[in-house]
């Protein structure tokens, strides 16, 4: 009798727990939502108003070299938590990884009901890791704002090309910049796929 009670206990704590465990995960997407949105509404804004002020040259440069260098830190900001937000889903959702494999110990039923191949991550593998693990990191939320931050600093190397090298053609700076742009996107990859392995080798898919 005690024993059931036990169990009893023991399961209404679970179902408690996958609850929690369930909105705090959807409160990863909702934060990494507002802060890539707050991301490109000030990268926006910021294009539209050196876009006003490209009648004035010397005013348009001014406004940018502040306003482009500020917008790529709020990047680099945005990217890290990004990458930490995706890292406490991976942990919400591993908690109820566990939480399922204990459902299915509950009887014949629940074993068929709460299947491995009807769960998710990292119960099983996603579409894109199915793909491939380089596929899976470029398809992040952090991945696509990275690229956008690094394109934001393409452009004020090329900028900074064309202001401290009047002479250089138009082409060099583009290079120039692309070659930022490249660089920072390799490094963040680098970054990225660190973070998710020290995750990976701190035990955080074990389930």
């Amino acid at each position: 009798m005690e024993a059931e009670a036990n169990d009893g206990g023991l399961l209404s704590a679970m179902t408690t727990e996958h609850f929690v465990l369930q909105t705090a995960n959807s409160s990863t997407y909702a934060e990494a939502s507002a802060r890539s949105s707050l991301y490109v509404m000030a990268l926006s804004s910021s294009l539209v108003a050196i876009g006003i002020l490209s009648s004035s040259s010397q005013f348009a440069l001014l406004f940018t070299a502040v306003i482009l260098p500020s917008v790529f830190v709020l990047g680099l900001f945005t990217v890290a938590r990004l990458v930490e937000t995706s890292l406490e889903s991976m942990h919400y959702l591993t908690g109820i990884a566990r939480i399922r494999a204990y459902y299915r110990t509950l009887g014949p039923e629940a074993a068929r009901h709460f299947a491995i191949e009807s769960g998710r991550w990292p119960e099983i593998a996603s579409p894109a890791m199915r793909h491939g693990s380089a596929m899976a990191f470029m398809g992040t939320t952090a991945s696509m704002i990275a690229v956008t931050n690094n394109v934001v600093a393409g452009a004020g190397m090329a900028l900074l090309t064309h202001v401290f090298w009047p002479t250089a053609s138009t082409t060099i700076c583009a290079i120039g910049g692309a070659v930022t742009a490249m660089v920072l996107t390799l490094a963040f990859y680098a970054y990225q796929r660190w973070r998710f392995n020290d995750y990976d080798g701190a035990g955080g898919q074990q389930f």
